[in-house]
């Protein structure tokens, strides 16, 4: 395994990279929207177009961060919203849906929450507790990641994405007030991607079945969230919510939020990291101790991935995208994968261009609250990682299959061993 780095890609098309790293990003992303995918690629070319369908997309970086954070004709809300897909299932107290005061007052609630020892405490405590019985953890109960180590530097092959499944089916349920036991962590995992899986972009929202489906899952789901908040126990995510001064409605619809929002970017970003570093030569480097190339290195993985592929808004007052004159209920995609694609493939040298830096969290107010939190996960999975290689191994890629059906795309599996770097 050849360890220098490579940039790869074409900056004028965007292309996400002309080698394996390349070809494997098209088969995750296609795998997971095989329409609404090749649909947005095609106007990658073009700042501002229109798309039957879809509606007016944006595929410029400069462009995209000015509709988020003109709030006077840009909204969360109305037609063709995050509001048509989360309300009818989450209801409208949610940050996915809010816009104004009442969503500048419940982001302050929340902020509390996601300070980076708060994040901490969550995704070590959800770990350690996630031990026997949690799908990937070993019999002493050392938990998902402790077992992810041991088993790579015993020479055994592993499955990335399960492992970085557990991990977060942990977290999810350190979340809404479970312990992390095998049935706890697989409910919990089942249950936000039956959800998020049934949504389309072609599709403004979800079918009457789907809502009355989606919403009879996400009550399974949040059902031990609603004991730990009326219990007040400050050790739980629910109850802190309480202590915090959020009403039940507001506690049980941000942990809703968070649980079908947050894990699909942990499933989809660390199994696709770990296998560009590998197809482009980064593992070492990646995994090596230095904080600042780690973090250039995940936030040049986040912009090739791009965990939040599309942003939506309605128009609320006619203006203009690019030049482009939009009406009052409109839809506007922000093609985020163009967006932060333009700049071509994986290459953590290169310097970041500011319109693109972070666009795939969002801007403004919107900016995703629950950032630290992914960071977090990302760490403690890399440690892992990192903890296994020595004696000048590093992980190496196996046998990998693409997701089909997810929201967010990402590996269905993604096998690891240790092998020699040159």
């Amino acid at each position: 395994m050849v360890d220098g780095g490579r940039a790869g890609g074409d900056a004028r098309t965007g292309d996400p990279g002309t080698g394996a790293e390349g070809v494997w990003e098209e088969r995750v992303q296609r795998a997971a929207h095989p329409l609404a995918y090749p649909a947005l690629r095609s106007a990658r070319r073009r700042p501002v177009v229109r798309v039957p369908r879809i509606g007016v997309v944006v595929s410029d970086a400069a462009i995209a961060r000015e509709v988020l954070l003109d709030l006077d004709h840009f909204s969360k809300v109305g037609p063709g919203a995050p509001s048509d897909l989360w309300t009818p299932v989450l209801g409208p107290s949610v940050l996915l849906n809010m816009e104004g005061a009442e969503h500048a007052a419940l982001r302050r609630a929340l902020g509390p929450l996601f300070s980076p020892r708060a994040v901490r405490e969550l995704v070590s405590g959800a770990d350690v507790a996630g031990g026997a019985g949690t799908p990937g953890a070993g019999a002493d109960g050392g938990g998902v990641l402790p077992d992810l180590t041991r088993r790579l530097a015993a020479g055994e092959k592993v499955d990335l994405a399960a492992a970085v499944t557990a991990q977060a089916g942990a977290v999810i349920c350190g979340m809404v007030g479970l312990p992390p036991t095998d049935d706890a962590v697989r409910s919990a995992m089942s249950a936000a991607r039956t959800i998020t899986g049934m949504v389309r972009l072609h599709r403004h929202g979800l079918t009457r079945s789907q809502v009355v489906r989606a919403r009879a899952v996400l009550e399974r789901l949040t059902a031990p969230a609603r004991v730990a908040y009326r219990a007040g126990d400050p050790a739980t995510v629910p109850g802190r919510m309480r202590d915090l001064g959020l009403s039940e409605r507001e506690a049980m619809g941000a942990v809703g939020a968070f649980v079908l929002t947050g894990t699909e970017t942990i499933q989809s970003l660390v199994p696709r990291l770990v296998a560009i570093a590998h197809d482009t030569g980064w593992t070492t480097r990646l995994l090596a101790d230095d904080a600042a190339l780690r973090r250039r290195a995940v936030e040049e993985g986040l912009r090739v991935t791009v965990p939040t592929p599309a942003m939506l808004r309605s128009v609320r007052a006619d203006a203009t995208v690019g030049g482009l004159p939009v009406a009052a209920g409109e839809r506007v995609v922000i093609a985020t994968v163009n967006c932060c694609r333009a700049a071509g493939g994986f290459d953590p040298d290169r310097p970041v261009d500011p319109a693109v830096r972070h666009l795939w969290f969002g801007a403004g107010p919107h900016f995703c609250l629950g950032m630290p939190l992914a960071m977090a996960q990302v760490d403690a999975v890399l440690d892992a990682l990192a903890a296994a290689a020595s004696d000048g191994r590093v992980p190496v890629v196996g046998r990998r299959r693409a997701a089909r059906g997810v929201l967010v795309p990402a590996y269905r599996s993604l096998e690891l061993s240790l092998g020699e770097s040159a």
